[in-house]
C-alpha cells in the first residue's frame, strides 16, 4: 500500500512539472514572436551618397539625383498641372535642331575645307526674336586660310547684319499681309549679301599666313594670296523657313517627303548664265580637266581669288524656303561629296539613318533638355545625324572622291 501511494504522489509531481515546462515553452514562443517583429536595435538612417554636382561645370545648374529620388514626394495633381503648363510654355521655335557633321581630307594631301555649326547664334527682329541657327560648309582652294577666316568671321558678320534689319515697313498693313513673305525674303537677301561682301573684303586683305591686314607680324606681312579663295554654302534656319546662301560649288539639299530638293545651284563656269556673265566681264572659260575660269578655277563664284576679280564674284545666290511638316533633313556638303553622289542618293542614305527608330518630339530628341540632364535620347539621335554624315563620307570615298569631303546633316523633323 505504501508503495502504491508513493507512485501516485510521484505521478502527480511529474505531471505538475510537465505542465510548468509546457507553460514556459508557450511563454518563450510568445516572447520570440514579439521579438521578431520589433528590432532589438534602432535602425541606422540610410546614408546618402553625394554625387559630384554638375554645377562644377560653368553654366550648369546644381542637381543631386540621389536626393531627388529619395526625398521628393510623389507629385500631386496640382503640381502635375503646373508642370504641364510650364512644358506648354516651351515653344517649338526655341528648340535646337539635332545635327551631325564630319570633315576629312580624303585622298587630298592638304585639308582646305572648314565647317561651322552655330545653333541659336542670334535672335533678330526679322524673326520676331526667335532663334536662328547657322550652318555652313567652306571649301577652300589654293590654300586653307580663306576657309578658316570664313569659319571664324562669317557668322559674326551675318549676326551683325541681321540685328540691324528692322521688321517694320513703310508699306500699309494690307500690303504687308499680301507681300509679307516677299518683303522678309528681300531683307534676308540684303543682309546676307552685305555679309558676303564684308567677308570677301576680309579674304582679299588677308596675308598669306591667314592674318588680316596690319595685325599680321610675320615675315610675309602685307603679302596677299592672289589665288587663294573658298566657296561658301550657308544655311540659316528659323522656325518658319530655311534660308540658303551659296557662292561656289558646295551645295545644300533638302529631303522633303522622300524627295530630294536642291536649295542651291552650283556656280560652274559652263552654266549658261554664268558663262554669259564671265564673257561679258571679259573672261574666258577654258576646258582643262573640266570647265575652268581662264583655265584656273573650276567655279565661277568664290570668296577671295583676288587675281580673278572681277570675273569671279563673291555675290551669293539666296533661296528662301518655307518649312513644312514633311521636311526630314537638310544636307550641306562640299563638292567632294556631290561630285560622286547624286542628291537623291545622299538624301536616301540620310533618311535611312534618321529613320532607324521612331521619331520623337521629346526634349532629348530636340536638344532641349535642361542643363545638367542626362540626355540619352538626344545622344542617340545626335549619333544618327553624325552616322549619316559619316556614312555619306564613306560612300564618297568608296566612289573614289579625290577631294576634301565635308558634310553636315541636320534633322528637321518636328
Amino acid at each position: 500500500m505504501a508503495e502504491v501511494c508513493w507512485k501516485m504522489v510521484s505521478d502527480d509531481d511529474s505531471s505538475a512539472k510537465c505542465r510548468e515546462a509546457r507553460r514556459r515553452r508557450v511563454e518563450m514562443r510568445k516572447f520570440t514572436s514579439i521579438a521578431s517583429t520589433t528590432p532589438s536595435l534602432p535602425e541606422k538612417p540610410k546614408r546618402k551618397v553625394k554625387r559630384p554636382e554638375i554645377s562644377d561645370r560653368p553654366g550648369k545648374r546644381k542637381r543631386n539625383r540621389t536626393a531627388e529620388m529619395v526625398e521628393s514626394p510623389p507629385p500631386s495633381s496640382s503640381s502635375s498641372e503646373e508642370a504641364a503648363s510650364s512644358s506648354d510654355q516651351i515653344h517649338v521655335s526655341d528648340m535646337v535642331p539635332v545635327f551631325g557633321s564630319i570633315s576629312v581630307s580624303g585622298r587630298s594631301r592638304e585639308m582646305e575645307d572648314a565647317i561651322s555649326s552655330r545653333p541659336d547664334f542670334c535672335r533678330p527682329e526679322i524673326t520676331g526674336r526667335r532663334p536662328v541657327h547657322f550652318f555652313a560648309v567652306y571649301d577652300g582652294h589654293g590654300g586653307s586660310h580663306v576657309a578658316k577666316l570664313c569659319k571664324e568671321r562669317m557668322h559674326e558678320f551675318l549676326e551683325e547684319e541681321l540685328m540691324r534689319v528692322s521688321n517694320s515697313s513703310s508699306s500699309s498693313s494690307v500690303q504687308q499681309e499680301q507681300h509679307g513673305a516677299d518683303v522678309s525674303g528681300d531683307r534676308w537677301r540684303s543682309a546676307i549679301g552685305r555679309c558676303f561682301e564684308r567677308m570677301d573684303e576680309v579674304a582679299l586683305s588677308a596675308c598669306a599666313c591667314g592674318i588680316v591686314g596690319a595685325e599680321c607680324g610675320c615675315e610675309r606681312a602685307g603679302v596677299t594670296s592672289e589665288i587663294v579663295g573658298s566657296t561658301a554654302v550657308v544655311a540659316a534656319l528659323n522656325p518658319d523657313s530655311i534660308i540658303v546662301a551659296n557662292c561656289g560649288d558646295s551645295r545644300a539639299v533638302l529631303s522633303r517627303g522622300g524627295r530630294a530638293i536642291p536649295l542651291s545651284f552650283d556656280h560652274k563656269p559652263d552654266r549658261p548664265d554664268e558663262l554669259e556673265r564671265i564673257e561679258a566681264a571679259g573672261g574666258r572659260v577654258i576646258y582643262l580637266n573640266g570647265a575652268r575660269v581662264l583655265g584656273i578655277l573650276a567655279m565661277s563664284r568664290a570668296l577671295g581669288d583676288k587675281y580673278l576679280k572681277p570675273i569671279v564674284i563673291s555675290e551669293p545666290e539666296v533661296t528662301v524656303t518655307e518649312r513644312t511638316q514633311e521636311d526630314e533633313c537638310l544636307i550641306l556638303a562640299s563638292d567632294g561629296l556631290w561630285d560622286v553622289l547624286s542628291n537623291e542618293m545622299a538624301c536616301e542614305v540620310a533618311r535611312k539613318c534618321l529613320h532607324e527608330g521612331n521619331p520623337s518630339t521629346s526634349a532629348g530628341v530636340l536638344n532641349t533638355s535642361p542643363p545638367g540632364e542626362d540626355n540619352e535620347a538626344g545622344g542617340m539621335y545626335q549619333t544618327r545625324c553624325t552616322l549619316a554624315a559619316a556614312l555619306l563620307t564613306r560612300l564618297a570615298l568608296g566612289r573614289k572622291s579625290a577631294d576634301n569631303i565635308s558634310v553636315i546633316v541636320i534633322d528637321l523633323r518636328s
